[in-house]
C-alpha cells in the first residue's frame, strides 16, 4: 500500500488505491492472486477442515489470506468440499515454506480457474479477508469479493451485526479472541510509551481502541500515513479482539486499516 488514497495511471486507466484495494474507476480489479508465483499442483484427496486440504501426495495445504469465523465453519467446509474435493488444483503464493504445523500456505486455484478458492469463499460470505497478504493486487481482489458479499448480505453478512460498531464496546467484548471486522470514527489519537492508541470513545478504560506499536511505524511512514492523521476519520479495521481495560485490537500491518468510501 503506497498511500491511503492515491491516484495513478496504469494501462491508460485511472487507478485508485484505497487502503490496499487496487480498483479501476469502473470497479474492475487489475491483476490479483492469480499473478502470484506458482508453488506446485496436485489432486485434492480430502478436505481436512474449513481452511485446509490434503493432496494425494500427502501434502497438506492451508488456505492463505482468509479467516473463517467459528459460526461459519460448517458452511465453509461444505463450500470448500464442493469446490475442491477430488479436483486438480494449482498452488500460488510468494513463498511455499510450510507453517509450524507442516502445512503449505497457498492460494488455491481449482482446474486452472482465474479466481481462487479463497475468493469463492469470500464471495459467498463464508470467509473474511485475513492478514499477511503482502501482494497489493491480491489483497484488493479478496477485499472486493468480501465487499460484494457484504453488500449483497450473503453468508455471515446476512446479519447486519457481523460488521461490528466501534461505538458498542460491549458487543465487541463478546468477540474476544476472535477475528472481527469493526467500523467507526476515531475520536482521538494518543501515544503512551511505545504504543499509539486510536480511541473510538472518550472513556479510555472502557471504550474500544486500536493499538499500533511504534515498532511498526516505519511501515506506516512508507505508506505515507501518519496515525495522527486518522483522527476524526471513519475507518474499518480487522484483526483479533483482545481485552485490556476495555476491548482492543492490535494492528500488526498497515493493511488491517481501511477507509470505507474514501476517494
Amino acid at each position: 500500500m503506497t498511500s491511503m488514497t492515491t491516484t495513478a495511471r496504469k494501462r491508460g486507466q485511472c487507478i485508485v488505491l484505497i487502503a490496499g484495494a487496487l480498483l479501476s474507476v469502473d470497479g474492475a480489479a487489475h491483476a490479483g492472486c492469480a499473478d502470484l508465483p506458482e508453488q506446485g499442483e496436485g489432486v485434492v484427496a480430502t478436505i481436512v477442515d474449513e481452511r485446509s486440504l490434503r493432496l494425494q501426495d500427502g501434502r497438506e495445504v492451508r488456505l492463505a489470506g482468509i479467516e473463517i469465523d467459528a459460526e461459519r465453519r460448517a458452511e465453509a467446509k461444505a463450500a470448500l468440499t464442493s469446490l475442491a474435493n477430488g479436483r486438480r488444483i494449482t498452488l500460488r503464493g510468494a513463498d511455499d515454506a510450510p507453517d509450524r504445523y507442516g502445512r503449505q500456505p497457498a492460494y488455491v486455484f481449482v482446474d486452472a480457474a482465474l479466481i481462487s478458492a479463497q475468493g469463492r469463499l469470500l464471495e459467498t460470505g463464508d470467509a473474511l479477508v485475513g492478514l499477511g497478504i503482502a501482494q497489493t493486487d491480491c489483497r484488493a481482489e479478496l477485499l472486493a469479493a468480501e465487499t460484494a458479499a457484504r453488500t449483497a448480505g450473503r453468508g455471515l453478512w446476512a446479519d447486519p451485526a457481523a460488521l461490528k460498531n466501534a461505538g458498542n464496546p460491549g458487543d465487541i467484548l463478546a468477540r474476544v479472541g476472535r477475528f472481527t471486522v469493526i467500523e467507526g470514527r476515531i475520536l482521538s489519537v494518543r501515544e503512551t510509551g511505545g504504543t499509539i492508541y486510536l480511541n473510538f470513545g472518550r472513556r479510555w478504560t472502557r471504550d474500544f481502541a486500536v493499538t499500533i506499536s511504534r515498532r511498526i511505524l516505519g511501515s506506516f511512514e512508507a505508506a505515507g500515513i501518519s496515525p495522527k492523521s486518522l483522527e476524526n476519520k471513519r475507518i474499518r479495521v480487522r484483526g483479533w479482539v483482545e481485552r485490556r481495560s476495555g476491548p482492543q485490537l492490535g494492528v500488526r500491518e498497515v493493511g488491517q486499516i481501511e477507509m470505507p468510501g474514501a476517494r
